[in-house]
């Protein structure tokens, strides 16, 4: 593509070596720390989880007028007794019209972050605190400090919402994988500087070719460890499926899809489409909300032997939301001097989607 700069930059904290890119085993199903993944694929939906352990986290939630957001890559438990489940966007922009006092959000880090930075006066919880998103940390300052005297008032850094609050700070506007096509075409710059994901600025590039689009390094090692191999022996054993992939995924992935698209994209997409089987290019927690909205259709979706599976989202165990509600665990800080700048991205990430 001739509107694609790929650039360099030493190794981010938090990013995988080469070598662990493609190595090793993708978290299989059954593994320890996803008690949930030990469930066939497609029962997601049926599981209960434990009604004690509900009724305290009932409680603790009215005691503390709390309210739980789970994202889709959570283990189906969590999902079960959130009061809502969505993607990033979905989620950012809920947490802003929300009455509750409390929020917990079962997810990683940089969305306990980006919650607080768009609700200052409320108490966000982490349920797991150690819960991060390795690609949150992978670009250099100096990436973008170089990018900007290269190309002036002309650039605008674009930063996937899968960031740190600092990371942010450094950018212009934030976006998510539903809205990143819309804002980036509708950005009044020539010259864009896509960070942190570079899977993810490249499908966008091919979206918005009249744009420049300068692409970082990092990445999601969980997409990135998903192989056109496994798929093509995926549509090899059920060669009427569709794929269905997740733009994080690597550009030799999404050229086997049949659609790209976000967490949300791809769970709606099985409910609008009249095929019976689907290969599904994502973490597996998304399973459980394709169950509930295609209930009694008789489609069936189809994972990687390796079944993908985001270790750090699914540390996040119903024991532990019920134990931040009751611990009166401390909630997520943003540091004072980031507070102001980083903000301003997530805002007018919602201001451009909401035109």
């Amino acid at each position: 593509m001739d509107n694609v700069e790929a650039i360099g930059g030493k190794q981010a904290r938090g990013q995988v070596s080469s070598s662990q890119r493609m190595g090793g085993a993708q978290n299989p199903r059954g593994s320890a720390d996803c008690p949930a993944c030990e469930a066939p694929l497609n029962s997601f939906a049926a599981q209960v989880p434990d009604p004690t352990l509900v009724a305290t986290i009932d409680r603790l939630k009215a005691e503390r007028d709390a309210v739980i957001l789970a994202h889709y890559y959570v283990q189906p438990e969590v999902q079960a007794v959130a009061d809502y489940v969505g993607d990033s966007f979905y989620l950012a922009k809920l947490a802003v019209e929300l009455p509750q006092k409390t929020i917990v959000l079962a997810g990683v880090e940089f969305m306990g972050e980006s919650a607080k930075l768009l609700n200052p006066d409320k108490t966000v919880l982490l349920p797991e605190p150690a819960a991060d998103c390795p690609m949150a940390h992978m670009v250099d300052k100096k990436t973008i400090d170089d990018a900007r005297v290269r190309y002036g008032d002309d650039l605008a850094v674009v930063c996937y919402v899968n960031s740190t609050a600092e990371m942010k700070t450094w950018s212009d506007v934030c976006v998510t994988s539903s809205n990143a096509e819309k804002i980036c075409r509708e950005l009044p710059q020539n010259h864009l500087l896509f960070i942190p994901d570079v899977n993810l600025g490249r499908f966008i590039a091919k979206q918005v070719p009249e744009k420049h689009v300068i692409l970082n390094n990092g990445f999601c090692p969980r997409h990135q460890r998903i192989t056109p191999n496994e798929i093509i022996a995926l549509e090899e054993e059920y060669p009427e499926a569709l794929v269905l992939a997740h733009p994080e995924c690597t550009e030799e992935v999404l050229a086997e899809a049949d659609y790209i698209g976000s967490t949300k994209g791809i769970i709606e997409f099985t409910q609008k489409s009249d095929a019976e089987d689907f290969i599904i290019v994502t973490m597996v927690g998304v399973l459980r909300e394709m169950e509930l909205r295609n209930a009694g259709s008789g489609k069936r979706f189809h994972f990687a032997h390796r079944v993908p599976v985001c270790e750090n989202m699914t540390a996040v165990t119903l024991e532990k939301v019920a134990d931040c509600l009751a611990n009166e665990q401390v909630g997520v800080e943003v540091p004072l001097e980031l507070q102001d700048p980083a903000k301003k991205t997530l805002e007018l990430m919602l201001e451009y989607a909401a035109r």
